[in-house]
């Protein structure tokens, strides 16, 4: 049994969720939670809940966001001119110009 996990609001977590995914859902997972700079728990969770995820600019999410965008930077740089773009890659484009989007606001 798992120990026992008391949050910020005073609820007791003392259950364990787990299911499996593949290598690809991992990394997508994997980077959507270094560009938030949430835990993976706290990001599932929201996602989970139909919760807003919101950002707040500080080291970890601009460290997230510039191993995404080097990441991204190299593999665009790998694909030839005549090659499609993956989804998946558009995807994490859109999501990472999402939230430096929502950071430009907050500092206007």
């Amino acid at each position: 049994m798992s120990a026992k996990n008391m949050d910020s609001q005073g609820r007791w977590r003392n259950k364990v969720v787990a299911f499996r995914v593949s290598p690809e859902e991992d990394e997508r997972i994997e980077a959507a939670v270094r560009i938030t700079g949430l835990t993976k728990q706290e990001y599932i969770t929201k996602r989970l809940m139909d919760m807003d995820v919101v950002v707040q600019g500080n080291p970890r999410v601009f460290r997230g966001l510039r191993m995404e965008m080097r990441k991204i930077a190299a593999e665009l740089s790998r694909i030839s001119a005549v090659e499609k773009i993956p989804e998946d890659l558009l995807m994490e484009l859109r999501m990472i110009l999402k939230v430096m989007e929502g950071m430009k606001e907050d500092s206007e």
